[in-house]
């Protein structure tokens, strides 16, 4: 049995400017919920929320932090919610704005990353979320993280990532418009 223990980062600070409102907020909460509950049941141990332009009450037992940078771009909110997530062997960063990502899709990425350290989620060959990191890899995602974009340079060219085709539980589309 595996003990590493993993820990959902979502995030979900941005303004949701093409959206038209905060993404945290779409449908009254709804797809705040659903992530949070895709990591749990996908086998994270700990959920920690990255917030910035809207607050938003969180679900029970999660951990909500604050990006105070969070007008930067998704990478300040992927630093905030990695250095909350310090103490974790895999990190599974994750987004607000995917709403049909389900617990399969995060257990499939989860347990592939356990054979090298990195695995993204990928939908009909497109890559998406989540990401996991194993926390070996962690400063150095933070370190190519810049304005709008997490983890996509220090994965992009690696042969050591996984990519786990999972387009036969979701599309992984964000949602950037109504």
């Amino acid at each position: 049995m595996v003990s590493d223990l993993a820990v959902g980062v979502l995030l979900a600070a941005g303004a949701g400017t093409r959206y038209g409102s905060p993404k945290v907020l779409a449908h009254d909460g709804l797809w705040l919920r659903t992530a949070v509950q895709a990591l749990r049941d996908g086998g994270c141990d700990r959920v920690v929320v990255v917030l910035g332009a809207a607050d938003a009450p969180v679900p029970d037992g999660v951990i909500a932090v604050y990006a105070p940078q969070w007008e930067q771009g998704m990478s300040a909110s992927f630093e905030v919610g990695l250095t909350a997530a310090s103490d974790a062997d895999y990190a599974v960063v994750h987004v607000v704005d995917t709403p049909d990502v389900g617990a399969e899709v995060v257990r499939a990425v989860l347990a592939a990353a356990r054979e090298t350290g990195l695995a993204r989620a990928v939908f009909d060959g497109r890559p998406g979320h989540p990401v996991v990191l194993a926390r070996r890899h962690v400063d150095a995602a933070v370190a190519s993280a810049s304005g709008d974009f997490g983890a996509r340079d220090f994965l992009r060219g690696r042969d050591d990532v996984i990519a786990v085709e999972c387009s036969q539980w979701a599309t992984g589309i964000d949602h950037d418009y109504r």
